[in-house]
């Protein structure tokens, strides 16, 4: 080489933060003696073994690009940002039928979002947590200016209706995120990892549906799904008594009081909040994390400055999980 070209990088905010959140569910709600009308089950089952009250399914017209939609759109309107003001659209998710074309660049035109960049994203029920975390380093970079990051699923696609196992746990639905830059920081380090030599555990059967093994997967949530959030919280600077909300990834009622049994273990407080959202809206994967923030922060049970510490797991095995304020 005769030159020494220098390249120039792009140099974004100092910091990020949660600009705004919406999400979407389906009309049709689906109860456990609804179920219990084809499957070999009933209500006190259900609730004894997951948490589940009631799920939301959509209708057979009904995609996952149209539930996505409406989440993205609503979380901009949240935010007050308008769709020329976005430039990054992603959208974690693992049911959408075909890999090509993705979901976000259909999204982001319907939204209005012009020349985004635009990509999905499938770290099954991590996927949130794992597309905030990419969407808060594209803007600290530079890369992006504002990100609008969508949790969408339409799992009724890929449950076998007969399977007892899966047909009462998993839901349709989507939940939003709008990103952007900030002085001070309002999301944390991302921790995240996965574990590949348990991917069986969870994996879709013939190539259609899904399929877990449920004790498995319960016990690998219960004992390592705590340590990533004590991660997420050690990297951002704070101790388990500094958070408001905890949010975990909605797989299992179970589950969800066993992490919050340990991170109180460790120092959080006693009325730390915690997501219960599976209990009305089943498992929607990587849905389910902004859906329960949501719904939290329009009962009242959040409130703008909160604390949130969210970690998403699932198939792959993968996880993620950082601390965020709720805007």
């Amino acid at each position: 080489m005769t030159g020494r070209a220098s390249i120039r990088l792009g140099q974004g905010p100092a910091a990020t933060r949660l600009l705004g959140i919406g999400s979407y569910q389906p009309e049709r709600r689906v109860t456990n003696d609804d179920l219990a009308q084809t499957l070999d089950t009933n209500d006190q089952w259900i609730r004894d073994r997951v948490g589940i009250v009631e799920r939301r399914f959509a209708r057979e017209d009904e995609r996952l690009v149209d539930m996505a939609v409406e989440a993205g759109t609503r979380a901009l309107a949240d935010a007050g940002v308008a769709p020329s003001e976005v430039d990054t659209v992603i959208v974690p998710n693992c049911t959408m039928p075909s890999p090509i074309p993705n979901a976000a660049a259909q999204v982001a035109d319907r939204i209005g979002i012009q020349a985004a960049g635009a990509f999905d994203l499938n770290a099954a029920c991590a996927g949130f947590c794992y597309g905030l975390g990419v969407a808060s380093d594209l803007v600290r970079a530079g890369s992006a200016r504002t990100a609008l990051v969508i949790g969408a699923e339409k799992l009724t696609d890929v449950v076998d209706p007969a399977d007892r196992a899966n047909a009462i746990i998993f839901a349709d639905g989507a939940g939003a995120a709008v990103v952007g830059g900030a002085e001070q920081p309002g999301i944390g380090p991302v921790a995240w990892g996965s574990a590949g030599d348990l991917v069986d555990t969870i994996y879709m059967r013939e190539h259609r549906f899904i399929y877990q093994e449920g004790q498995a997967v319960f016990r690998w949530a219960t004992t390592q799904i705590a340590p990533i959030a004590l991660k997420a919280l050690a990297l951002a600077g704070l101790e388990p008594s500094d958070v408001d909300v905890l949010i975990p990834h909605q797989a299992n009622l179970r589950i969800v009081e066993a992490i919050a049994k340990r991170l109180r273990s460790k120092g959080a407080r006693e009325d730390m909040v915690v997501a219960d959202d599976i209990r009305y809206s089943g498992n929607t994967s990587s849905a389910s994390i902004p859906l329960a923030l949501d719904h939290m922060r329009r009962d009242g049970t959040v409130s703008s400055g909160d604390v949130l510490l969210m970690v998403g797991f699932g198939a792959g095995l993968s996880y993620a999980g950082q601390v965020a304020i709720c805007p």
